[in-house]
């Protein structure tokens, strides 16, 4: 299946994961949806999410306290409000999961709920150790049944805007130019409403947990197309990822420590005692650093997580698929310590949006990773993620409904992708040469702990390498690579800017320079495309 040159629909939705299946689940009554992915139609975060979803489940659990844990993990930045919707409407939303047939772990009947890092309570619905998996699977099968269009292999170059086409009236999001992965053809998508649901941007550093498709597409283009994005200096590292040569970017999940892992270094010692009380249990933020200046004060090249205490039937029950994995690279997690690094995770910033996903450019829409709504602020709660994606898509599908002209889409005459005289690319080196380059600086000097001399080395090497990437771009043919690459480094610039506007430690952003938190920087940091051309 592929696009035809013109494409007419009343829901544009970019990406295939939890946000975007949720949001064409809810709209498909409304209108029609159709849904792109950059790869496979499951190829994405949701796919690879290991522990679950966190919702007030159990009897001893309430909203204050899942609102309270949320708060303290953002470090003063999550906007209540924000909080307040997500944890309230998350019940509903499992249930929802439920009602679609997502087989969730139960115990005696009831759901199995697990804990994590940062959390007060056991709260953590999952399906073994593969939840986003088993989500991914039934939300896809809901969306076949429902007859919902997915086009697989489909990259978005960038927005269709009224100010780029010159048009009369307040600015608004007309759709898409979107590229055929495939063919190298471009086709102009013109929608009612353009939903960003196109995940993170992990991808911009060296070492992450993300898959390929992880790179930053969505802030991107929305900044590109004049809306606002905040906090993308608050990148999470997540403390644990496999740590073998040939292993990729494997993640050990966050459940392993909510039940007990324990992390030690290459000597044995069970050091987090030393960083935080909470030990294995503190926010991500926390462990991800202390991992790191431990590893750098004994000059090991990784840590240890230690579940051997632990029953081996326990583990081969709660964690199949990464027993499994660890023993295909030669680990028995149940006789010896996983061998685990810090690699970058979550994007907690993103494209600025009100409580139902909508951006400040009319039309245009953002849900899940690519999203700033206020719920994480500084630092995400762990399986806070999956949540967001839920409820946020749902929303915005309730909003995005009521901007068809008495139930149809009155479409502007947009023109077709003019790629005027680009020249076929000949150069493939320069795309990864510089792919490799911007990835490198941002691991090297924009990582896990900063300094205001790093972060602004790192800003003068993006400014040369963009505009070596907006002359190429501007020359030749678009190509997936370039089009990713562009994004990329766009992305890149945006977390550097952030990092130097705020001048003190929070959450996920620690400087060496301001090593303190400092109230009169509880703000936003908030970056229009004026502010990091």
């Amino acid at each position: 299946m592929s696009l035809a040159p013109r494409e007419q629909v009343d829901f544009l939705v970019l990406g295939g994961g939890v946000a975007g299946l949720s949001f064409a689940l809810e709209a498909a009554a409304h209108g029609s949806v159709l849904v792109l992915t950059k790869k496979g139609r499951s190829e994405g975060s949701t796919q690879y999410a290991q522990g679950g979803i966190a919702s007030v489940l159990g009897p001893d659990d309430d909203f204050d306290r899942h609102i309270e844990d949320t708060l303290v993990a953002g470090a003063g930045l999550c906007h209540r409000d924000a909080v307040e919707v997500t944890v309230r409407e998350g019940p509903e939303r499992i249930r929802w999961l439920l009602s679609l047939g997502v087989e969730f772990d139960r115990e005696e009947g009831h759901l199995h709920l697990t804990r994590e890092g940062g959390h007060s309570r056991r709260r953590v619905a999952h399906a073994k150790d593969t939840t986003g998996r088993e989500v991914e699977r039934a939300l896809l099968a809901a969306c076949d049944a429902r007859g919902i269009r997915i086009v697989e292999d489909q990259l978005a170059i960038d927005l269709v805007t009224s100010a780029k086409l010159g048009l009369s009236g307040p600015p608004r999001c007309l759709g898409a130019y979107v590229l055929d992965r495939a063919s190298g053809d471009v086709s102009t998508v013109v929608a009612a409403a353009t939903v960003l649901a196109t995940g993170g941007g992990g991808k911009v550093y060296l070492y992450t947990s993300n898959p390929d498709v992880a790179t930053g597409d969505g802030v991107a283009m929305a900044w590109r197309a004049g809306a606002p994005v905040a906090n993308m200096e608050f990148f999470q590292f997540h403390p644990t990822c496999l740590f073998h040569p040939a292993a990729g970017s494997f993640l050990i999940s966050e459940a392993l420590r909510g039940e007990g892992g324990i992390l030690r270094n290459k000597a044995g010692e069970a050091f987090m005692v030393r960083y935080d009380p909470r030990k294995e249990l503190a926010p991500r933020d926390v462990v991800a650093r202390s991992i790191d200046a431990e590893v750098k004060r004994r000059g090991d090249d990784c840590a240890f997580l230690d579940m051997t205490h632990l029953p081996k039937a326990f583990l081969l029950d709660h964690f199949p698929h990464i027993y499994a994995t660890c023993r295909e690279f030669g680990i028995d997690m149940a006789a010896q310590p996983i061998p685990v690094v810090p690699a970058a995770h979550y994007q907690c910033g993103g494209v600025v949006t009100d409580l139902h996903g909508a951006t400040s450019l009319p039309r245009l829409f953002a849900v899940g990773e690519v999203s700033c709504t206020g719920l994480h602020g500084a630092n995400r709660l762990a399986s806070n993620s999956l949540l967001e994606g839920l409820v946020f898509g749902r929303r915005a599908a309730l909003v995005a409904r009521e901007l068809l002209d008495g139930g149809r889409l009155v479409a502007p005459d947009v023109p077709p992708w003019n790629p005027g005289n680009a020249l076929a690319p000949d150069e493939g080196v320069v795309v990864t040469h510089n792919w490799e380059e911007v990835r490198r600086t941002m691991w090297n000097y924009v990582g896990i702990v900063r300094t205001t001399k790093r972060l602004e080395r790192a800003r003068s090497r993006l400014r040369t390498l963009r505009s070596e990437i907006r002359e190429y771009y501007w020359q030749y043919k678009v190509t997936p690579d370039l089009v990713e690459l562009r994004n990329l480094a766009d992305m890149a610039m945006l977390v550097i800017e952030s990092a130097l506007r705020r001048k003190e430690s929070r959450g996920l952003h620690y400087t060496l320079d301001y090593p303190d938190a400092d109230d009169a920087q509880l703000r936003d940091t908030v970056l229009t495309r004026s502010d990091a051309e």
